[in-house]
């Protein structure tokens, strides 16, 4: 049965990270892994969360199997997080949260739970956008197409090709934005575009399919929920895929949500009986523990302030090292205006780098990014920032 099976290429991203692992240099740099690494090149702990896990070990008596739809408190958290308590569509019953093993595993019961509603869905994406999202909607069977996002030149989003790109959505068609911290440009929308997206999926009968993976990660956690706010105040269908791996630092344990916004209670209703046959098709119930530490977090007023300062400081810390990035390429004598950088948010960010210059920083310098010239700002440190900066001069 196997005997014929071809060795299949590498993930572009995961196998630079096997590449960065072989390389022998002491001095290599990793920009390409889309985790946040604190100063001391670690990916650490939030304190949060240490102290939310001892509470869990000491209170747990039992590791009993979750429902398919998971915890009511995790999804009750979650449901408040992105849309805040009493929001008017929490209090109409229109919303179906479930537990997911991740933001991916959200993902893809959306994409399987599309299938079953509409098979003939088209699902568009940016272009770029994160390079799982295509493989993730073709292998649940649903159609791709991609609609223009990114002013390479200019470094922005390129909203009038976007809007232009739109038109071509059709009735029942999902649309898949970026909630905040757009991967790979960093470059998001503004509130009056969201305004007019909206009124874009309204006009055409289309849903949008929100992947918000990084709230909080960008300008804060209401400002980075906006576009989704918008969305959900103007249309009467959403899908939003909401992600714990980066906002609370739980990469390993997977811990994610899929919130379906419906037309009535009664659909909503309907919406979770089929999405329960989709996770017992597929992992049967989510993980508990993750779910657990966000849930404890954010019932804790305590916690939930000492773990927004921990998040504000990540993402300052991040708002200032674009601005480094920025100044220590000026001063290199860079002329390429890079000053956009600054402005974006998140941990990603297009360089405009070539492919051959991303390789050439690869061979001479052993930086690591992905070969579209996406870099993780947060791989850079006050140490490393020199180097990189130098390292990027020489190659343009």
């Amino acid at each position: 049965m196997f005997d014929q099976l071809e060795i299949a290429p590498p993930d572009p991203i995961l196998g630079l990270e096997e590449a960065f692992k072989r390389d022998p240099n002491p001095a290599k740099i990793n920009l390409a892994a889309g985790v946040y690494r604190d100063e001391s090149g670690n990916t650490p702990v939030f304190r949060t969360v240490k102290r939310a896990e001892a509470d869990i070990l000491e209170a747990e008596i039992s590791k009993t199997y979750l429902g398919m739809l998971g915890s009511p408190e995790y999804t009750a958290a979650v449901q408040a997080l992105v849309f805040g308590a009493g929001h008017p569509i929490l209090a109409e019953k229109r919303t179906t949260t479930l537990q997911a093993p991740g933001g991916t595993g959200a993902l893809r019961v959306a994409a399987d739970f599309v299938r079953k509603a509409r098979s003939d869905a088209t699902v568009w994406v940016s272009n770029p956008t994160w390079p799982n999202h295509p493989s993730l909607f073709r292998a649940a069977g649903l159609a791709v197409q991609s609609y223009p996002y990114f002013d390479a030149a200019n470094n922005c989003v390129d909203f009038d090709a976007m809007m232009s790109g739109l038109e071509g959505v059709v009735q029942g068609d999902l649309v898949l934005l970026h909630g905040s911290c757009h991967n790979p440009t960093g470059a998001d929308l503004t509130p009056a575009q969201w305004q007019s997206v909206a009124a874009l999926l309204e006009r055409k009968g289309a849903v949008p399919l929100v992947d918000f993976a990084y709230q909080g990660f960008g300008r804060g956690l209401e400002e980075d929920a906006q576009g989704v706010h918008t969305l959900v105040e103007r249309l009467p269908e959403a899908l939003i895929a909401t992600s714990y791996s980066k906002n609370f630092g739980l990469y390993n344990e997977r811990t994610g949500a899929l919130t379906i916004v419906s037309r009535s209670p009664a659909v909503a209703d309907a919406v979770a009986s089929q999405v329960k046959l989709i996770v017992r098709a597929n992992y049967s119930n989510p993980p508990a523990h993750g779910a657990r530490i966000v849930t404890t977090i954010l019932q804790s007023p305590e916690l939930t302030t000492e773990w927004q300062t921990e998040l504000a400081a990540v993402r300052n810390r991040i708002r200032e090292l674009r601005r480094l990035f920025v100044q220590g390429l000026h001063g290199r004598g860079v002329t390429r205006d890079f000053s956009c950088i600054e402005e974006q948010n998140g941990m990603f960010s297009y360089t405009g780098l070539t492919k051959d210059q991303v390789a050439r920083l690869r061979t001479e310098h052993s930086i690591y990014m992905v070969d579209s010239g996406r870099i993780n700002v947060a791989g850079l440190t006050t140490k490393n920032l020199p180097v990189v900066c130098e390292a990027i001069a020489s190659v343009l």
